[in-house]
């Protein structure tokens, strides 16, 4: 996260909340009013998105005076208080749900990861990774909430990694051609991941030489078994288990020994972290 990025986020908030006013503090708060908010969790949670937290209140207010309690990255229990603001009152009421939307957002999504590696079994050196499952435009923020949480991000965007998918072997006529197809076309430091739906196509990908084999919705008994086969190899191409992935299955698929686990859940199902703001004045 850049401070030109974060800017940018901030601008396109404030113009869909801010692009009338706001008729409400500007009718009840005298202009002089000053007032100091707290941000404090209700509930426990992963800190994340202090940055773009305060950003906001700054942003829309320069005057506006702000703290860090809490660092990120931090597990706190209900009644933690996070960050503080004090300045213009009209400045904290007008700033407080846009800055309130980026920290609760980012802070669930940081508690999901936590919560999925924690389910890890112990010892394990399997990742737990995000997906392209995003909110658009809020890439960047999701991405850093999952990396705050203790999970790891997979590719960026379309352009960062070859990744073939089961549409993309429909449409290039086989595993085979698609690998090598990709083979000659990508960047000499880019790997080659591939999807596969069952043993067959594993198969095709191990021969095709994919340096990474996704096992998609596979069961934990046949991930197990996938792992034994490419262990037998002398070149291992990486595994990544994917598809279905619930927080249950978590440790058995990781003492199944697969390398990766991709969970689209960190961000398209990661609950809104629990967060007020107090104002006193």
């Amino acid at each position: 996260m850049t401070p030109s990025i974060i800017d940018k986020l901030l601008d396109r908030a404030f113009e869909e909340d801010l692009s009338g006013g706001d008729l409400t503090t500007e009718a009840c708060v005298l202009p002089a009013a000053q007032a100091r908010a707290t941000a404090v969790a209700r509930k426990p949670l992963v800190v994340c998105g202090g940055e773009v937290f305060l950003r906001a209140f700054t942003r829309l207010d320069p005057e506006v005076e702000a703290r860090v309690h809490i660092a990120e990255g931090t597990a706190v229990e209900k009644g933690a208080v996070l960050w503080e603001v004090r300045g213009r009152a009209r400045s904290l009421l007008m700033a407080e749900r846009t800055a309130l939307n980026f920290a609760q957002r980012m802070s669930g999504i940081a508690t999901a990861a936590r919560t999925y590696t924690s389910a890890l079994a112990p010892g394990s050196s399997t990742r737990i990774a995000d997906t392209r499952k995003t909110t658009p435009g809020l890439r960047v923020l999701e991405r850093y909430a999952v990396r705050t949480g203790g999970a790891h991000n997979h590719r960026d965007n379309l352009g960062s990694a070859v990744m073939i998918k089961d549409n993309h072997i429909i449409a290039a006529g086989g595993i085979g051609p698609a690998v090598e197809r990709a083979r000659a076309r990508a960047p000499h430091t880019s790997r080659v991941e591939v999807e596969v739906a069952n043993f067959a196509e594993l198969d095709q990908a191990l021969a095709a030489g994919a340096d990474i084999i996704m096992l998609d919705n596979f069961s934990v008994e046949d991930v197990r078994a996938a792992v034994e086969l490419v262990r037998k190899l002398p070149v291992r191409p990486i595994l990544e288990a994917s598809g279905g992935i619930t927080l249950e299955r978590i440790r058995a698929l990781s003492e199944a020994g697969v390398d990766v686990i991709s969970v689209g859940a960190l961000t398209h199902s990661a609950p809104a972290a629990d967060i007020a703001l107090d104002l006193a004045l």
